[in-house]
Protein backbone atom coordinates (compact mmCIF):
# COMPACT_ATOMS: atom_id res chain seq x y z
CA UNK A 1 0.00 0.00 0.00
CA UNK A 2 1.36 3.47 -1.17
CA UNK A 3 2.37 5.52 1.88
CA UNK A 4 -0.44 8.71 2.28
CA UNK A 5 1.09 11.98 1.34
CA UNK A 6 1.04 14.71 3.62
CA UNK A 7 -2.29 16.12 1.93
CA UNK A 8 -3.88 12.95 2.43
CA UNK A 9 -3.32 12.60 5.89
CA UNK A 10 -4.37 15.94 6.66
CA UNK A 11 -7.67 15.40 5.11
CA UNK A 12 -8.30 12.20 7.47
CA UNK A 13 -7.35 14.10 10.30
CA UNK A 14 -10.11 16.48 9.91
CA UNK A 15 -12.18 13.56 8.03
CA UNK A 16 -12.53 11.50 11.16
CA UNK A 17 -13.43 13.44 13.91
CA UNK A 18 -16.23 14.91 11.68
CA UNK A 19 -17.55 11.48 10.88
CA UNK A 20 -17.75 10.73 14.48
CA UNK A 21 -19.37 14.55 15.34
CA UNK A 22 -22.06 13.05 12.71
CA UNK A 23 -22.47 9.95 14.19
CA UNK A 24 -22.94 11.17 17.79
CA UNK A 25 -25.14 13.75 15.95
CA UNK A 26 -27.28 11.00 14.07
CA UNK A 27 -27.78 9.18 17.10
CA UNK A 28 -28.72 11.83 19.51
CA UNK A 29 -31.45 12.57 16.68
CA UNK A 30 -32.69 9.52 16.33
CA UNK A 31 -33.17 9.19 20.40
CA UNK A 32 -34.90 12.71 20.13
CA UNK A 33 -36.70 11.77 17.36
CA UNK A 34 -37.93 8.08 18.14
CA UNK A 35 -40.74 8.95 20.79
CA UNK A 36 -42.46 11.43 18.87
CA UNK A 37 -42.91 9.04 16.16
CA UNK A 38 -43.72 6.33 18.11
CA UNK A 39 -46.62 8.83 19.71
CA UNK A 40 -48.03 9.51 15.97
CA UNK A 41 -48.05 6.51 14.80
CA UNK A 42 -49.46 5.32 18.30
CA UNK A 43 -52.20 8.09 17.56
CA UNK A 44 -52.87 6.26 13.76
CA UNK A 45 -54.43 2.96 15.04
CA UNK A 46 -57.31 1.50 16.99
CA UNK A 47 -56.72 0.30 20.47
CA UNK A 48 -56.45 -3.00 19.89
CA UNK A 49 -53.52 -2.37 17.54
CA UNK A 50 -51.58 0.02 19.77
CA UNK A 51 -51.06 -2.87 22.45
CA UNK A 52 -51.02 -5.63 19.41
CA UNK A 53 -48.06 -4.14 17.53
CA UNK A 54 -47.07 -0.81 19.09
CA UNK A 55 -44.11 -0.16 17.23
CA UNK A 56 -45.47 -0.80 13.93
CA UNK A 57 -46.51 2.27 11.30
CA UNK A 58 -50.15 2.45 10.69
CA UNK A 59 -51.11 0.80 7.88
CA UNK A 60 -53.79 2.14 7.17
CA UNK A 61 -53.82 4.87 9.24
CA UNK A 62 -56.86 5.43 11.47
CA UNK A 63 -57.75 8.81 11.92
CA UNK A 64 -61.21 8.37 14.24
CA UNK A 65 -59.14 9.16 17.11
CA UNK A 66 -58.26 12.88 15.93
CA UNK A 67 -61.72 12.96 14.77
CA UNK A 68 -63.18 12.12 17.98
CA UNK A 69 -60.93 14.44 19.85
CA UNK A 70 -61.78 17.39 17.61
CA UNK A 71 -65.00 16.56 18.02
CA UNK A 72 -65.35 17.87 21.46
CA UNK A 73 -65.97 21.69 23.14
CA UNK A 74 -63.58 20.67 25.98
CA UNK A 75 -60.64 20.26 23.54
CA UNK A 76 -61.40 24.01 21.85
CA UNK A 77 -61.94 25.59 25.31
CA UNK A 78 -58.43 24.26 26.41
CA UNK A 79 -56.88 25.33 23.21
CA UNK A 80 -58.31 28.66 23.62
CA UNK A 81 -57.36 28.93 27.24
CA UNK A 82 -53.91 28.23 26.52
CA UNK A 83 -53.79 30.91 24.00
CA UNK A 84 -55.38 33.66 25.72
CA UNK A 85 -52.42 32.50 28.86
CA UNK A 86 -49.67 32.40 26.13
CA UNK A 87 -50.23 35.53 24.50
CA UNK A 88 -51.20 37.57 27.08
CA UNK A 89 -48.18 36.27 29.39
CA UNK A 90 -45.69 37.24 26.17
CA UNK A 91 -47.02 40.45 26.62
CA UNK A 92 -46.90 41.16 29.86
CA UNK A 93 -42.89 40.06 29.90
CA UNK A 94 -42.07 41.89 26.68
CA UNK A 95 -43.53 44.98 28.42
CA UNK A 96 -42.20 45.00 32.19
CA UNK A 97 -38.82 43.41 30.91
CA UNK A 98 -38.24 45.71 27.81
CA UNK A 99 -38.69 48.26 30.34
CA UNK A 100 -36.52 47.33 33.41
CA UNK A 101 -34.01 46.38 30.93
CA UNK A 102 -33.58 49.58 28.96
CA UNK A 103 -33.46 51.60 32.90
CA UNK A 104 -30.80 48.81 33.65
CA UNK A 105 -28.94 49.06 30.64
CA UNK A 106 -28.84 52.91 29.66
CA UNK A 107 -30.13 55.03 33.03
CA UNK A 108 -26.96 55.97 35.59
CA UNK A 109 -28.63 55.98 39.12
CA UNK A 110 -27.93 55.79 42.69
CA UNK A 111 -28.34 51.53 43.30
CA UNK A 112 -28.71 50.64 39.94
CA UNK A 113 -26.08 47.54 39.54
CA UNK A 114 -27.53 46.63 43.16
CA UNK A 115 -31.31 46.50 42.02
CA UNK A 116 -30.41 44.52 39.17
CA UNK A 117 -28.99 42.14 41.18
CA UNK A 118 -31.79 42.01 43.43
CA UNK A 119 -33.71 40.59 40.33
CA UNK A 120 -31.10 38.06 39.43
CA UNK A 121 -32.24 36.50 42.38
CA UNK A 122 -35.33 35.26 40.94
CA UNK A 123 -33.08 32.94 38.88
CA UNK A 124 -32.18 31.17 42.08
CA UNK A 125 -36.51 30.44 43.10
CA UNK A 126 -37.73 28.18 40.31
CA UNK A 127 -41.23 27.61 40.34
CA UNK A 128 -40.91 24.21 41.24
CA UNK A 129 -39.35 25.89 44.74
CA UNK A 130 -41.82 28.16 45.34
CA UNK A 131 -45.13 27.11 44.38
CA UNK A 132 -46.11 26.48 47.78
CA UNK A 133 -45.76 29.86 49.08
CA UNK A 134 -47.26 30.89 45.55
CA UNK A 135 -49.75 29.31 46.33
CA UNK A 136 -50.82 30.53 49.61
CA UNK A 137 -50.76 34.40 48.01
CA UNK A 138 -52.94 33.77 45.27
CA UNK A 139 -55.35 32.15 47.08
CA UNK A 140 -55.16 35.07 49.77
CA UNK A 141 -55.73 37.75 47.06
CA UNK A 142 -58.52 35.30 45.66
CA UNK A 143 -57.15 34.27 42.34
CA UNK A 144 -57.34 30.85 42.66
CA UNK A 145 -59.19 28.83 39.82
CA UNK A 146 -58.90 31.83 37.02
CA UNK A 147 -56.88 32.52 34.30
CA UNK A 148 -55.35 36.35 35.97
CA UNK A 149 -54.00 33.91 38.49
CA UNK A 150 -51.93 31.58 36.26
CA UNK A 151 -51.00 34.72 33.99
CA UNK A 152 -49.40 36.51 37.23
CA UNK A 153 -47.89 34.16 38.34
CA UNK A 154 -46.32 32.70 35.02
CA UNK A 155 -45.15 36.35 34.45
CA UNK A 156 -43.61 37.08 37.40
CA UNK A 157 -40.97 33.68 37.38
CA UNK A 158 -40.00 34.81 33.78
CA UNK A 159 -38.84 38.53 34.60
CA UNK A 160 -35.67 37.97 35.87
CA UNK A 161 -33.85 35.81 32.98
CA UNK A 162 -35.53 37.81 30.24
CA UNK A 163 -34.45 41.14 31.58
CA UNK A 164 -31.05 39.67 31.49
CA UNK A 165 -31.06 39.09 28.10
CA UNK A 166 -32.82 42.37 27.10
CA UNK A 167 -30.76 44.28 29.37
CA UNK A 168 -27.51 42.65 27.38
CA UNK A 169 -28.56 43.36 24.50
CA UNK A 170 -29.75 47.30 25.13
CA UNK A 171 -26.12 47.53 26.95
CA UNK A 172 -24.58 46.48 23.48
CA UNK A 173 -26.25 49.24 21.45
CA UNK A 174 -23.75 52.31 21.22
CA UNK A 175 -24.14 54.80 23.56
CA UNK A 176 -23.17 57.63 21.01
CA UNK A 177 -26.67 56.89 19.46
CA UNK A 178 -27.93 57.64 22.71
CA UNK A 179 -26.39 60.88 23.27
CA UNK A 180 -27.40 61.94 19.75
CA UNK A 181 -30.65 61.33 20.30
CA UNK A 182 -30.54 63.36 23.57
CA UNK A 183 -28.96 66.19 21.06
CA UNK A 184 -31.79 66.15 18.42
CA UNK A 185 -34.40 66.34 21.31
CA UNK A 186 -35.18 63.09 22.41
CA UNK A 187 -36.15 61.94 25.63
CA UNK A 188 -35.34 58.94 27.21
CA UNK A 189 -38.44 57.63 26.68
CA UNK A 190 -38.26 58.59 23.25
CA UNK A 191 -34.83 57.00 22.56
CA UNK A 192 -36.52 53.94 24.06
CA UNK A 193 -39.61 53.77 21.87
CA UNK A 194 -38.50 54.86 18.87
CA UNK A 195 -34.68 53.83 18.94
CA UNK A 196 -33.91 51.56 20.81
CA UNK A 197 -36.90 48.76 20.67
CA UNK A 198 -36.73 48.95 16.56
CA UNK A 199 -32.79 47.89 16.75
CA UNK A 200 -33.64 45.49 19.43
CA UNK A 201 -36.35 43.67 17.21
CA UNK A 202 -34.15 39.85 17.39
CA UNK A 203 -33.77 40.06 21.57
CA UNK A 204 -37.57 41.22 21.20
CA UNK A 205 -38.11 38.36 19.17
CA UNK A 206 -36.27 35.85 20.99
CA UNK A 207 -37.70 36.46 24.40
CA UNK A 208 -41.48 36.47 23.04
CA UNK A 209 -40.70 33.17 21.21
CA UNK A 210 -39.02 31.41 24.47
CA UNK A 211 -41.68 32.95 26.40
CA UNK A 212 -44.86 31.73 24.93
CA UNK A 213 -43.13 28.35 24.21
CA UNK A 214 -42.50 28.09 27.86
CA UNK A 215 -46.29 29.29 28.75
CA UNK A 216 -47.84 27.30 26.70
CA UNK A 217 -46.17 23.74 28.05
CA UNK A 218 -46.17 24.92 31.92
CA UNK A 219 -48.21 22.87 34.07
CA UNK A 220 -46.80 23.24 37.17
CA UNK A 221 -48.77 26.53 37.76
CA UNK A 222 -52.67 25.60 36.11
CA UNK A 223 -52.70 21.70 37.89
CA UNK A 224 -51.83 23.55 41.29
CA UNK A 225 -53.67 26.80 40.90
CA UNK A 226 -56.74 25.83 38.79
CA UNK A 227 -60.08 23.37 39.74
CA UNK A 228 -62.39 23.97 37.22
CA UNK A 229 -62.56 22.17 34.05
CA UNK A 230 -63.48 25.26 32.03
CA UNK A 231 -60.57 26.98 33.04
CA UNK A 232 -58.04 24.00 32.41
CA UNK A 233 -55.21 24.36 29.83
CA UNK A 234 -53.81 22.13 27.39
CA UNK A 235 -50.93 20.29 29.44
CA UNK A 236 -53.71 20.45 32.42
CA UNK A 237 -56.18 18.48 30.05
CA UNK A 238 -53.87 16.28 28.93
CA UNK A 239 -52.96 15.06 32.05
CA UNK A 240 -56.47 14.70 32.86
CA UNK A 241 -57.08 13.43 29.76
CA UNK A 242 -54.51 10.42 30.75
CA UNK A 243 -55.87 9.88 33.83
CA UNK A 244 -59.73 9.62 32.25
CA UNK A 245 -58.74 7.43 29.21
CA UNK A 246 -55.58 5.80 30.52
CA UNK A 247 -56.96 2.12 29.14
CA UNK A 248 -57.15 3.56 25.27
CA UNK A 249 -53.42 4.32 24.84
CA UNK A 250 -53.94 5.24 20.57
CA UNK A 251 -56.68 7.97 21.81
CA UNK A 252 -54.43 9.07 24.55
CA UNK A 253 -51.87 9.34 21.79
CA UNK A 254 -53.98 11.49 19.43
CA UNK A 255 -54.62 14.31 22.28
CA UNK A 256 -50.90 14.33 23.56
CA UNK A 257 -49.99 14.94 19.43
CA UNK A 258 -52.74 17.34 19.13
CA UNK A 259 -51.92 19.46 22.25
CA UNK A 260 -48.22 19.35 20.92
CA UNK A 261 -48.93 20.70 17.51
CA UNK A 262 -49.57 24.81 18.10
CA UNK A 263 -45.95 24.94 20.15
CA UNK A 264 -44.58 22.58 17.51
CA UNK A 265 -45.46 25.24 14.56
CA UNK A 266 -44.59 28.30 16.27
CA UNK A 267 -41.59 26.80 17.17
CA UNK A 268 -40.38 26.10 13.69
CA UNK A 269 -41.59 29.60 12.76
CA UNK A 270 -39.71 31.38 15.61
CA UNK A 271 -36.71 29.04 15.72
CA UNK A 272 -34.57 31.71 13.42
CA UNK A 273 -35.54 34.45 15.98
CA UNK A 274 -34.64 32.62 18.79
CA UNK A 275 -31.26 32.12 18.01
CA UNK A 276 -30.68 35.45 16.09
CA UNK A 277 -31.75 37.36 19.43
CA UNK A 278 -30.20 35.32 21.65
CA UNK A 279 -26.61 35.76 19.85
CA UNK A 280 -27.31 39.08 18.51
CA UNK A 281 -25.60 40.72 21.83
CA UNK A 282 -23.10 38.64 22.39
CA UNK A 283 -22.15 39.48 18.92
CA UNK A 284 -21.97 43.18 18.88
CA UNK A 285 -19.32 45.07 20.28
Amino acid sequence: MALLTHHQRYLLRKAIPRLIQYFLLSLFVVFILTPIVLLVFGSLKTRGEMYSRPYTPPIPPRWENYARILGTDIFWTMLLNSLVVALVVTFLVLLICGLAAFVFARLNFRGRDELFNLFTLGLMFPITIAILPVYLVVRQVGLTNSLQGVIIVQTAFQISGNIMILRNFFASIPFELQDAAYVDGCTAFDFFYRILLPLARPALSAVASLTLVVSWNDLLVPLVLIDKEKLWTLPLGTMQFQGQYGTDLALVAAFVSLSAVPALIFYLFAERQIVSGLTAGALKG
